[in-house]
This record gives C-alpha cells, structure tokens and sequence, in this order.
C-alpha cells in the first residue's frame, strides 16, 4: 500500500510540475533576426535591449521570468527602458553564432542578461546570480540592475 501511496504521489508531482511548465522560449526563434528587429525599435524609441538567455529547462530562467511578471515596479520600468528578446539556448537550438557575437556570454550559466544599445552594441553582460537572494531574485538588485542599464543612467547629458 505504501509502495502504491508513494508511487500516485509522485505520478501526480509530476503531472502538476507539467502543467505549470512555462514556455518562455522559443526553441524554434531566429535569434540573429529578433535581435535586429529589437535593435530597430530601440533605437526608434530610445530604449535598450534586454537579452534574457537561457531555456525552458532552466528553472532559474523560469523563476526570473516570473519575478519580472509580478512586480509591477519592475515589469513597468522593463517596459518603459528596455526592448526584451528571449534568446533560447538548449540542445536543440543552442544559438551558438549569436553568443560567440555577443563575447559567449553563457560562461556565466543560465539565465544570462545582456544589455545592447540602440545601435546594436553590447554595454553590459550580467551573471544572474548576483543578483539572487537565498532561492529566489533580490528585488533591490534586480530594480537596480536595470536602472544601472538604463538609458537614461548612460546619458551623459544626466551628469552635467
């Protein structure tokens, strides 16, 4: 009977694991081509680019996802800054040109931020685990990790 108990209990683990499995990349995405599209509309709107790296698999890469999407704070100040591209790494589609351009940021595992100007070049390549607290995201480091990379913290004109 405890074999039994044991066994629905993890039949049912896993199921519930599955069925809230977030695909935030995407396996399939021409990352060389969302990158260009972001670097056009940054630079049209004055904003950065965000790179977010990583996969599916990777439950950091999730729980980073999320911690963005339920802050409000921070999610808005992404939005208002930032053009974000979710470039999949996984063994499928491990990106493998794009990263070598980007100065192979994924030497800091995953997930892995990269910040481009609105010309295309990278200004900052951020390890995600500075930026953690304990098993989850530091919300005073994630928010000024972005203001950090802001535009508006890169304008010298701010520094007169």
């Amino acid at each position: 009977m405890k074999t039994i108990l044991i066994a629905l209990t993890f039949i049912f683990s896993v199921a519930l694991l599955n069925a809230q499995e977030v695909k935030i990349y995407n396996p399939e995405a021409n990352a060389k081509e969302d990158i260009q599209e972001a670097v056009k509309e940054a630079a049209e709107s004055g904003k950065h680019v965000f790179l977010q790296i990583g996969g599916n698999w990777c439950p950091w890469c999730v729980k980073f996802h999320r911690f963005i999407e339920e802050d409000a704070e921070i999610n808005a100040f992404v939005q208002q800054n930032f053009v974000v591209v979710k470039v999949n790494y996984d063994p499928k589609n491990k990106n493998k040109e794009v990263l070598a351009e980007l100065g192979y940021p994924q030497r800091f595992g995953f997930p892995v931020f990269v910040i481009l100007n609105g010309e295309g070049k990278r200004i900052h390549t951020q390890n995600s685990a500075f930026l953690e607290k304990d098993k989850d995201y530091d919300r005073d480091k994630v928010l000024r990790f972005y203001q950090n990379w802001s535009p508006a913290a890169l304008d010298p004109a701010n520094y007169k």
